[in-house]
C-alpha cells in the first residue's frame, strides 16, 4: 500500500526524540512540508541536518502564551500529528501539584491548543485535514505510577472523539494511536527493571514491546486518504495486550 503525502504541509509536535521524530522523517519521505516543533533546540539543530529543509519551530508547548506566539502564524497545515508529552511516574498518593500541572499542560492543554490553530486553518480554507493524538494503552488500561500520565491520555481518549464529532463536518478527521512500552528514552522509564519489563512482555500475546516504525505506521495510515472513513477511533498498537 503505497502511501504519498506530495502537496500537503504537516506539522509534528515532540518531534525531537522517538516517536516524533522518526514521525516527522517517515512524513518528510513521503512528499510532505514537514514543520517539527520541540522544546529541545539541540534536537531541533540535529533534525534539520539530518532532513534538510524540514521546518523547525523550538517552543514549550506547556506555556500557552509562547506556543500561540510561535505557532498562532505557523501558515496552512494540512496533516497534525500531536506527540509531545512528558511522563512523570509517582504513586498516586504522592502526585505533585508541579508533576500534575505539567503534565496536563503538556499533554492534553497543548492538544486543545495546537488542534485550534490547526483546525481554525483548515477551516477557512475550507480545505480537508487529518489529526492524530499519540495517547497510549494506559488510556485504556492500569499501571502502578502512572496517575497522571493515565489520566491525561484517557482524557486525550474523550477529546479525540469529541473533536472527531465537531470537526467531522469540515472534512477534519481526528484519531487516536495507543502504543505499549516503546524503546524510546521515555518508554525505558516505564520499566526499567528488566525484571518488570519480562513480566509485561509475558503478558503481551506477541511477546515484545513496540518499535518506534509499528507506531509511525498506524500514525501515517490515519493520516493518509487510506484512513478516509475513519475519524473518532484509533489504533492499539500493543501486541494484543489489551486482549490478555
Amino acid at each position: 500500500m503505497h502511501i504519498s503525502f506530495t502537496g500537503l504541509r504537516a506539522l509534528v509536535t515532540g518531534a525531537g526524540k522517538g516517536i516524533g521524530r522518526e514521525t516527522a522523517k517517515a512524513l518528510r519521505e513521503a512528499g510532505a512540508q514537514v514543520v517539527a516543533v520541540s522544546r529541545t533546540q539541540e534536537d531541533m539543530v540535529s533534525l534539520s541536518k539530518e532532513c534538510p529543509g524540514m521546518e523547525t519551530v523550538c517552543v514549550d508547548l506547556g506555556d500557552w502564551e509562547a506556543t500561540e506566539k510561535a505557532l498562532g502564524g505557523i501558515g496552512p497545515v494540512d496533516l497534525l500529528v500531536n506527540n509531545a508529552a512528558v511522563l512523570v511516574l509517582q504513586p498516586f498518593l504522592e502526585v505533585t501539584k508541579e508533576a500534575f500541572d505539567t503534565s496536563f499542560d503538556v499533554n492534553l492543554r497543548s492538544v486543545f491548543q495546537v488542534s485550534q490553530i490547526v483546525a481554525r486553518g483548515l477551516i477557512e480554507r475550507g480545505a480537508p485535514g487529518s489529526i492524530v493524538n499519540v495517547s497510549s494503552k494506559v488510556a485504556l488500561c492500569t499501571l502502578p505510577n502512572f496517575a497522571t500520565y493515565s489520566s491525561t491520555k484517557g482524557a486525550m481518549e474523550t477529546l479525540t472523539r469529541v473533536m472527531a464529532q465537531e470537526l467531522g463536518v469540515h472534512k477534519i478527521r481526528v484519531n487516536t494511536v495507543n502504543p505499549t512500552v516503546v524503546l524510546t528514552n521515555m518508554g525505558k522509564k516505564v520499566c526499567p527493571d528488566p525484571r518488570d519489563a519480562a513480566a509485561m512482555k509475558k503478558r503481551i500475546p506477541l511477546k515484545k514491546f513496540a518499535e518506534v516504525e509499528d507506531v509511525v505506521h498506524s500514525i501515517l495510515f490515519l493520516l493518509s486518504d487510506k484512513a478516509a472513513m475513519t475519524t473518532g477511533s484509533g489504533i492499539l498498537v500493543d501486541g494484543g495486550y489489551l486482549a490478555s
